[in-house]
């Protein structure tokens, strides 16, 4: 027999539906500064850049130079409506600190004050709404700077989506990387980055992989060419200066590697290349300190016992030849695929993590390249000038965007040290990213 609800009965319905309402709401609160671009007002040194607050490690971790006031902020992505903020101190903390929100960089909103601060691990309930969020310190606990393991934002909305998760293997990372080998396809006085459809207006190129290169190259030339590359999917147009000793131009022969690696700490976060992204690496126009002091790793020249040299050397033994290797920025600011100088959409890492104004990471190329030369090189030049201006250039034309995924994530997300196909000789349990003929399994 069914029986009537009495009072009592119908405020437990009441308060359970209530329950129902309350708690999905609190469960819909989620991790969004993740892996999101972060940055600070300074950072103490190597390693302990802003985004070391956000990667979900607790055994890294930002710090500051020892002055107040200092900040670091964290980029949702997108608007934001935030609950609760956690924050995990190092031993130096922030007595007086401030959770503020903002919806532009530049304006803030305070959404937690506080002077009395103790350190520690400290949940804090908030509500407001903005794409960035920071802990601003005004008054240090310490002697030292501000220093954060981990720097957690919850709440609703931001970018959406999840960052490449962390792998799980367990074998030791020491490469992060997979070879591109292509060989000589042209000389030509064209740069079709720079002088894009002006044959001639450049100095003499030397350019490997997609053979069909030249003045006028295009995105859909470049996938509609052949190429010089082992790998047939790569398609891609890889350039520099050309080498001569006098009058004499000496062709490249053999294979050229570029390495595609992690220029990042969190290298399982790294992304393909969008298809058609371009770019320019060094300057014709550098000088011996800034091709020396680029903010990517320069090994600069080396032949033989010789390294490290920012100019050509003045001989080298014979046998040997001169090799040649320069790291390219990694960060892409996300939007475009060129810029007016071939430069400002793509950024070099800060300590180890992309800034917030580029905060996709995309493969560091490492050209490294070797040109048949020994004995004399005391009239040795590059087609630009001095071995100081060596540049090179890049233009994405992988045919299958796929191919190129599967080489990242198995090789560089993968902590692998992998050959054109995908393949760790030294690790021959992990497999290879594709078949012996360069497709997907």
């Amino acid at each position: 027999m069914k029986q009537s609800l009495g009072a009592a009965g119908l405020l437990a319905v009441a308060l359970l539906a209530a329950l129902a309402i309350v708690v999905p709401a609190s469960a819909a609160n989620t991790l969004l500064s993740i892996g999101r671009p972060a940055t600070a007002s300074s950072i103490e040194g190597g390693g302990y850049g802003a985004g070391a607050a956000v990667d979900g490690d607790t055994g890294t971790r930002w710090s500051s130079q020892a002055a107040d006031p200092q900040w670091v902020q964290v980029d949702l992505g997108g608007p934001a409506a935030i609950a609760q903020v956690e924050l995990a101190w190092e031993g130096a903390y922030a007595r007086a600190f401030k959770i503020q929100a903002s919806a532009d960089g530049g304006t803030w909103t305070d959404l937690y004050s506080t002077t009395t601060g103790t350190g520690g691990t400290q949940t804090l309930d908030v509500a407001g709404t903005g794409r960035y969020v920071r802990m601003h310190g005004t008054a240090r606990g310490t002697g030292y700077g501000y220093s954060l393991w981990e720097f957690k934002v919850y709440g609703t909305g931001g970018a959406g989506g999840t960052p490449r998760p962390r792998p799980t293997f367990t074998d030791p990372v020491t490469h992060r990387e997979f070879q591109a080998n292509c060989s000589l396809t042209a000389n030509r006085p064209d740069d079709p980055i720079v002088y894009p459809g002006l044959p001639g207006a450049s100095h003499m190129h030397t350019f490997v992989g997609n053979r069909t290169t030249n003045a006028y190259s295009t995105p859909a030339s470049l996938l509609a060419g052949g190429t010089s590359c082992t790998n047939p999917h790569d398609r891609s147009a890889y350039w520099f200066p050309s080498f001569y000793k006098g009058d004499q131009l000496i062709p490249t022969t053999g294979n050229q590697v570029i390495y595609y690696k992690s220029g990042i700490l969190e290298y399982w976060r790294v992304q393909p290349f969008p298809q058609g992204l371009r770019f320019v690496v060094g300057s014709p126009t550098a000088t011996l300190e800034q091709f020396r002091d680029s903010p990517g790793t320069v090994e600069g020249f080396e032949c033989g016992d010789s390294t490290r040299n920012w100019d050509l050397p003045a001989s080298c033994p014979a046998g040997t030849q001169v090799n040649v290797r320069y790291q390219a920025p990694s960060c892409w600011n996300g939007v475009n695929l060129d810029s007016p100088d071939h430069k400002s959409h793509m950024s070099y890492p800060a300590a180890g993590y992309c800034p917030a104004s580029h905060p996709v990471a995309v493969p560091m190329l490492e050209f490294k390249i070797a040109f048949p030369a020994d004995g004399d090189l005391s009239q040795a030049r590059l087609s630009s000038g001095r071995g100081y201006t060596w540049h090179y250039d890049f233009f994405n034309a992988w045919d299958n965007d796929a191919i190129l995924d599967a080489l990242v994530t198995h090789c560089i997300n993968g902590g692998l040290q992998c050959n054109d196909r995908g393949y760790d000789q030294y690790k021959p349990h992990r497999g290879a990213a594709l078949t012996e003929n360069y497709e997907l399994p």
